[in-house]
């Protein structure tokens, strides 16, 4: 999104948001950048449409699957390959991935 202002050096770029959308669902990541993707998400009007998209899917998903979690192994070459995919198709290198996991009681 275009907000007339010179980019600061934590703007999170729709790429990056996007790259880390599920992550953000799953609350995967560090609070610091939890609150950035949030930011960016908010304020960008295509990166919100998609996050509600991916949102009611992952809700959907938990539904019909009974609340089924994968294995650890097909989770971390899922996420590898979403990764690629992303650099691939948008120019971007992740350097870092935090990953924080964390049990829902439910």
């Amino acid at each position: 999104m275009t907000t007339g202002r010179e980019p600061h050096k934590d703007d999170v770029r729709c790429s990056e948001a996007l790259a880390e959308i599920f992550l953000l669902l799953d609350r995967e990541c560090s609070p610091e950048r939890d609150a950035q993707l949030r930011k960016h998400i908010e304020d960008c009007p295509p990166c919100l449409e998609e996050y509600g998209i991916d949102e009611q899917l992952k809700q959907l998903l938990h539904r019909k699957c009974g609340g089924d979690t994968a294995p650890d192994e097909f989770k971390q070459k899922l996420r590898a390959s979403i990764y690629q995919t992303v650099e691939r198709r948008g120019d971007l290198t992740i350097e870092r991935t935090e990953v924080r996991l964390e049990q829902n009681a439910e």
